[in-house]
């Protein structure tokens, strides 16, 4: 299975009265650069990268506290199976067993029906936590989903000889930690919130730990704020800010 490329963003250049005009970006397999005009610039990138990207003089304190912020990076190893070996109703199934990696699994046709194109058949993500640079994370794909099958195999959900296809995709920075300098974050914040036009939203983009729907809700709110000509961003951070969580069904 062959992934899109990516063209991550390489520059934010901004004027001496604080707003952000253009934003450059790098194709991952051309190199091409392209450079895009912006009336608002709206970021979901982590902000580490954020701040490494802007073209205007950072004050150290904001480069140090962006620097010190820490990741969790994540790798996923798709699987569609003609069947498995225990029922699976939910959508995410926990893995206790301390003999393997696996932390979660994620099964797409509880999701949605559609996203599996034969209903017959299961559709599974291994969700493996890992760290750029490690063991897993540098794992070569195909000797990555045949350690996958071996692992779910060894706990007895599927057998190999019932997988149909597979593929691996692996996301840097995942999850935002509340540790390394993260207690500091009121410094970043208050350096970015002065770029009048520039809304950061999202999880890794307010380095929050933030569901979907938090991050559509911040998402939301900064479009609220442009059409309505609000300033203030504190609406955008006060999203998912309260101290007691609580899901409903």
């Amino acid at each position: 299975m062959k992934l899109p490329t990516t063209c991550p963003v390489s520059g934010v250049q901004i004027t001496t009265q604080g707003r952000v005009t253009q934003v450059t970006v790098q194709n991952t397999a051309t190199g091409e650069i392209s450079t895009f005009d912006c009336d608002y610039c709206i970021s979901t990138m982590p902000v580490r990268d954020l701040i490494d990207s802007l073209e205007t003089e950072v004050p150290d304190d904001v480069k140090n506290v962006a620097n010190g912020l820490v990741y969790r990076d994540f790798k996923t190893v798709g699987l569609l199976l003609d069947k498995v070996k225990i029922e699976m109703p939910d959508n995410w199934v926990y893995i206790q067993e301390r003999d393997v990696k696996v932390g979660r699994l994620q099964v797409f046709n509880n999701w949605s029906p559609y996203m599996v194109s034969d209903s017959s058949k299961v559709w599974i993500g291994l969700e493996y936590f890992c760290n750029e640079g490690d063991e897993l994370w540098t794992m070569p794909d195909q000797e990555f989903i045949e350690f996958a099958k071996d692992e779910l195999e060894k706990i007895d959900i599927i057998d190999k000889k019932d997988v149909l296809d597979a593929v691996v995709i692996a996301m840097p920075k995942a999850y935002p930690a509340y540790f390394g300098t993260y207690d500091k974050i009121h410094v970043i914040k208050n350096f970015v919130d002065k770029i009048e036009n520039l809304y950061l939203i999202g999880r890794n983009g307010m380095h929050r730990y933030n569901n979907m729907d938090h991050s559509m809700l911040s998402a939301m709110q900064a479009v609220n704020n442009i059409i309505n000509n609000i300033t203030t961003k504190n609406n955008i951070w006060n999203v998912n800010a309260e101290e007691a969580y609580q899901e409903e069904k």
